[in-house]
């Protein structure tokens, strides 16, 4: 139930804007207070005097509402909410949200709102598929926005691919289930490595590997959900630097190790999810490396291992580590699990063809001393969740 919850439903231009009306009607049955803004191009569609009929009150269209105190009606209506609701969101609304434009009511609530927003996108299957409008839905994504994804099926330009709003039903079970999240980590510190380290050869070349940081950022953000206040400390990555949460850049598995030790005194639980180095080059040459040579000989040196530094100490926090592995998963990630003394590990498979690096879905098998679960193969944000609410558990069960 949404009783007594308050809901902002922004809505924008396109044929989707008859399933707000729908949409109102399902969150009022639910027990939500619900006050509707539009641009004027859904204006274009459905008649505001619709919203205020379903809402109950008066639906705002301007920017500037010259009946509101001091002119400044967009603040209070995003101080009044709850949730923040764009549905339809428009390709051209998402772009706008996305860098920060505020010349409508609705843009401008984006930026003044300071609780949670969510968006239903609604377009035609090519502007969905569009490079832009993938690159701007993900820099929402590092705003904290909440997608709900359009589905597939028959469009109003007759053409057929995704793009279609969510059904109202859908997103109405969106706002019940946001609502009835609990925050299971709420005020933990939460320490967590992302991404992959560098270590240099010359000023040009550096050793590395395949991972894109996409687990270690999804994780972030679902801890950031669950309540805990969530330090990233992240290697490098094509990702875009999340919002909320305190954010490290670092490049070295050493420069890793220093930024961890920097935080770690008061975290609750830290969770190893960077792809660090193990060996770096002994010398790092100040030149380019010229290639004259048929072979070179390059001398390793081992990293600091920051998982068994971290599970050493002698108030360790609840310690989290990941294995990547080729073969004999289990036998590998226990092993690691035993060796360095951790409280859980997550193992995935690599090199093949679903989940592991740089891909957008993975499967986790988790361990801990007594126990193990499976997460199928599933979106990393997805599966991210799943693990914060396992790791909640185990904590919980080893801090009672």
């Amino acid at each position: 139930m949404l009783s007594q919850k308050k809901i902002l439903l922004a809505v924008t231009g396109g044929i989707a804007a008859y399933k707000a009306l729908e949409l109102t009607h399902l969150l009022k049955k639910q027990g939500a207070e619900v006050r509707v803004v539009m641009t004027k191009s859904a204006t274009a569609f459905i008649q505001p005097l619709s919203f205020q009929a379903l809402s109950g009150h008066a639906v705002h269209c301007e920017l500037l509402d010259v009946e509101a105190e001091n002119a400044m009606g967009h603040i209070e209506l995003a101080r009044w909410a709850d949730v923040f609701l764009i549905a339809p969101a428009t390709a051209n609304t998402l772009a706008k949200v996305a860098h920060g434009l505020a010349d409508d009511l609705v843009s401008t609530l984006y930026l003044a709102a300071t609780c949670p927003v969510y968006v239903a996108p609604a377009m035609n299957h090519a502007m969905w598929n569009h490079p832009a409008t993938q690159t701007n839905l993900k820099i929402l994504q590092t705003h904290g926005v909440n997608l709900i994804a359009p589905e597939a099926g028959e469009q109003a330009c007759g053409e057929v691919g995704i793009g279609r709003m969510s059904e109202p039903e859908k997103i109405c079970h969106k706002m019940i289930s946001h609502f009835s999240t609990p925050q299971i980590l709420k005020n933990l510190n939460i320490v967590i490595t992302a991404g992959a380290t560098r270590e240099p050869l010359d000023p040009v070349r550096y050793l590395t590997n395949r991972s894109s940081g996409k687990m270690g950022y999804a994780l972030a953000f679902a801890a950031q959900k669950a309540g805990a206040n969530v330090t990233l400390i992240s290697g490098v990555t094509q990702l875009l630097q999340p919002q909320n949460c305190h954010f490290v850049q670092i490049e070295t598995a050493e420069q890793m190790h220093t930024a961890v030790f920097e935080k770690i005194e008061s975290c609750d639980i830290f969770i190893g999810a960077a792809a660090v180095a193990d060996y770096r080059p002994i010398v790092c040459g100040g030149e380019k490396i010229k290639k004259n040579a048929e072979q070179i000989t390059l001398t390793l040196q081992k990293n600091p291992d920051i998982l068994a530094d971290v599970a050493a100490l002698e108030n360790a926090p609840f310690t989290v580590g990941f294995a990547a592995e080729t073969h004999e998963l289990e036998r590998y990630a226990r092993d690691k699990l035993t060796r360095k003394k951790l409280n859980m590990i997550a193992a995935n498979w690599v090199g093949r063809e679903k989940g592991g690096f740089e891909h957008d879905e993975n499967a986790l098998d988790v361990f801990w001393q007594d126990g193990q679960k499976t997460l199928e193969m599933t979106d990393k944000s997805k599966l991210a969740r799943q693990l914060i609410v396992l790791i909640s558990e185990r904590f919980y069960a080893e801090n009672i």
